[in-house]
């Protein structure tokens, strides 16, 4: 009697990948080289400090913010809360 084949995938499974599981780290990570994609040159001088600057303003404007509420809170405490 011939063995029958067993279905590759179980019943209900119709083969789509929900995530991708082949992550850099991992020891069945399979490095795929791709060719180099269009629009992906490496930035000039004036872009990198442009893009520098404008992290660093980003950084200060949420400093900024964070210091404005601490300060206020304290004003709150010692002009409402405490008094």
């Amino acid at each position: 009697m011939a063995r029958q084949k067993r279905p590759r995938l179980p019943e209900g499974d119709d083969g789509k990948t929900i995530a991708n599981m082949d992550v850099e780290g991992m020891p069945w990570y399979l490095e795929k080289r791709n060719p180099a994609q269009p629009g992906k040159e490496p930035l000039t001088p004036e872009q990198l400090r442009a893009y520098r600057w404008a992290a660093v303003k980003a950084g200060l404007a949420v400093a900024l913010v964070f210091g404005a509420v601490f300060a206020l809170f304290i004003a709150f405490c010692d002009f409402v809360w405490f008094k």
